[in-house]
């Protein structure tokens, strides 16, 4: 599988760009702030999501400055809705970096959160991007939206797919399609190109998604079982498919295991162990294979050039990565 610095070489120059740019966006008077910021900025991840703006301004017409704020608007937005959510997961840590309300408590946390929105939403206002404001609002309103109806629903242990798939294409899958169509619109593309581009995200999200759900079913580096997610009493598509495809009894010892006695070692390998045993992981790669598909059979349709074929290896790297 190819590395994120080899799929990305044909835009590297952009993505420098940005980063510079995106660093600068998030620049305060106020001395904390600016620490802050830094902080964020030195803990970047794999820049995915300005790849997916890059890549599809480019085989829509071409990047310009508008993709660049287009890019700058999401990691700001995408950012603000971290920073927040670990502090409504009450998590310390981020991409193996302490978290920001590990670090400055909550209430800061919050308000740097509220301040990188805002930066966000001035970003596109100073310039009349509100076609790009109005993707990008739409993306964090669903994750919003993803989020609540998790807590509601999912914890309770007992549901189907389709509610599984509602939260998923909201919380993570509207980020990635709002990349997509981010790009495209930068770009000029018609109405139709656009919603296309943001329907290739959105698969691109699920199957991520999935991807990530697939994790929690191994184990870590040291061979401990990974069951974060079943800590967090999160239902997630492996372990929906197996209690859906067990005996009454085993599903009821299972909830009572998840519900009850998921800070237990011993008992999340058995769920682990049940998972896997019941085929979960397996029709999980499926389903997340489904989805690659259909992603790749609407990218056929654009026009072949070194976008699309960066777009591809980045659908790849998403689907097959280790973690």
């Amino acid at each position: 599988m190819l590395s994120i610095n080899e799929i990305k070489k044909t835009i590297a120059a952009d993505i420098d760009v940005f980063e510079e740019r995106f660093k600068a966006s998030m620049q305060s008077s106020v001395p904390l702030l600016d620490r802050i910021t830094h902080y964020i900025v030195k803990r970047k991840g794999k820049q995915i999501r300005p790849m997916f703006v890059f890549f599809s301004a480019s085989i829509c017409g071409g990047i310009n400055e508008s993709t660049h704020r287009g890019a700058a608007l999401v990691e700001l937005l995408h950012t603000a809705t971290l920073v927040h959510d670990d502090v409504v997961d009450n998590s310390y840590q981020r991409r193996g970096f302490f978290s920001i309300n590990a670090l400055w408590k909550n209430k800061i946390a919050v308000l740097v959160g509220d301040y990188l929105l805002s930066k966000g939403l001035l970003l596109s206002i100073d310039n009349g991007d509100f076609k790009l404001l109005k993707i990008v609002s739409e993306a964090v309103k669903q994750m919003s939206e993803g989020e609540l109806l998790q807590i509601e629903k999912v914890r309770r242990m007992d549901i189907g797919e389709p509610i599984y798939y509602d939260v998923i294409r909201q919380k993570t899958a509207s980020l990635i399609a709002a990349c997509c169509a981010c790009g495209a619109a930068s770009a000029g593309a018609d109405e139709e190109t656009i919603e296309k581009m943001r329907l290739f995200g959105e698969k691109i999200g699920i199957a991520f998604q999935i991807k990530d759900d697939m994790f929690d079913f191994g184990t870590d580096d040291v061979g401990k079982p990974l069951g974060i997610d079943i800590k967090e009493k999160k239902v997630t598509l492996p372990l929906i498919y197996a209690l859906n495809n067990c005996d009454a009894a085993d599903k009821k010892k299972m909830i009572n295991l998840v519900k009850n006695h998921n800070d237990e070692p011993e008992k999340i390998t058995a769920i682990i162990n049940f998972v896997n045993q019941t085929g979960g992981l397996q029709y999980a790669e499926t389903q997340m294979q489904k989805y690659r598909d259909e992603a790749f059979e609407i990218l056929k349709t654009l026009p072949e050039c070194d976008a699309r074929t960066g777009l591809a290896q980045l659908v790849n790297f998403t689907t097959e990565r280790d973690r």
